[in-house]
């Protein structure tokens, strides 16, 4: 394994600033405040969403649809009006995953649609690092999240100032910045990557030694494929960091057959206890193609779920563990955002254009 050392807070850093956004009510005043559709239950609404419900009926019961259906119908009336978009992260729930979003993926396919997209507003359902991305991609369009708090631990575990230290300390030292970090942090680092492409990405600059940001257990993961000298620092996943691997080899002493598939920001005992680690978009194609009986995906439970309403065939074993930030996204707060134009999210101009550069080094890199 080409690992050196994980680093931490290399200051007394205050805590990273809010996420930024226009001043309040700055887009609905320049695109105008639409009324909210009706958002009634009844036989016409039930008829013109049954296409949509055959989607995820073996995910959403029968009881429940009616609860969601009616603002499903509007959001997609509002993105008619709007001529907006909805991306979608893997982790969204099925009712937004198969049922509102125009492009779902991980963070690098969202990262490779948002420069793509032709509507004048990209509404993003997942978190704030991700609605940044779409806007440093596409400084001319309004981007909106539903949820200001859609935050991401990872993202908060570092500074712009503590990139800048680092460079100070390792002089000459390349920085990889996960996607999963602010536009300032983006704007420090060299080149971003995703858990699609991170050993790719580390391996392109053709360095001896590389600083990887921020995911910690993402950082040993390359470490353990690459020769490349891996300086790591000390953040991690708040979803992926709870597993462990002796919860999965208690599963599979249950069930020899089971596979077990894990995300690579999960600790490395977790990582040595399955049977395949990938991105989302990765371990989404392994059970495409496996079709296993039963399969475990060590990673956020939505995921399970939007699958398991593509493959009904696949039993999907639990553990999983929730986002507390991607479940801030729901359909309510999609469509008041279409409807009122909630929330802008800004990235300064000064700090877009380098963070752009990272961003777009890692988009069009060679396969």
């Amino acid at each position: 394994m080409a690992f050196l050392q994980t680093v931490g807070p290399l200051s007394s850093r205050r805590a990273p600033p809010p996420p930024a956004a226009s001043a309040d009510g700055a887009a609905g005043r320049r695109f105008g405040r639409l009324p909210m559709p009706p958002l009634e239950w009844n036989a016409a609404v039930e008829r013109e969403t049954a296409h949509l419900y055959e989607r995820v009926r073996t995910v959403v019961p029968a009881v429940e649809w009616p609860f969601f259906a009616p603002t499903i119908k509007a959001i997609n009336a509002l993105k008619k009006q709007r001529n907006a978009v909805i991306l979608a992260h893997n982790y969204q729930t099925p009712e937004i995953y198969h049922c509102v979003a125009d492009f779902v993926g991980d963070s690098l396919q969202l990262a490779r649609e948002a420069t793509k997209v032709k509507a004048d507003v990209i509404v993003q359902a997942g978190v704030h690092f991700m609605a940044e991305t779409a806007k440093i991609l596409n400084p001319e369009k309004t981007v909106l999240i539903p949820d200001l708090r859609a935050g991401c631990s990872l993202a908060s575990s570092i500074s712009a100032e503590d990139v800048r230290l680092l460079r100070e300390r390792f002089p000459g030292v390349p920085v990889v910045t996960y996607v999963n970090t602010s536009a300032d942090v983006k704007a420090e680092s060299d080149i971003c990557c995703t858990s699609s492409n991170a050993l790719q990405v580390v391996e392109s600059l053709g360095a001896e030694r590389v600083i990887m940001l921020p995911d910690e257990y993402l950082a040993k993961y390359v470490a353990s494929q690459t020769k490349v000298k891996i300086i790591a620092w000390k953040g991690h996943c708040e979803v992926h960091e709870r597993f462990t691997g002796e919860e999965l080899r208690a599963v599979r002493e249950s069930d020899p057959s089971i596979h077990i598939i894990a995300h690579p920001e999960c600790p490395p005992d977790v990582i040595a206890a399955a049977d395949f680690s990938g991105s989302t978009a990765h371990m989404i194609d392994y059970v495409r193609g496996k079709r296993p009986k039963r399969v475990v995906m060590v990673t956020e439970c939505s995921m399970a779920d939007n699958v398991a309403a593509e493959l009904p065939g696949v039993e999907f074993v639990r553990p999983c563990n929730l986002c507390p930030h991607m479940k801030r996204i729901s359909l309510a707060n999609i469509a008041d955002s279409l409807a009122n134009m909630t929330h802008e999210v800004t990235v300064e101009p000064a700090v877009a254009e380098r963070a752009r550069r990272a961003v777009e080094r890692m988009i069009y890199l060679k396969s």
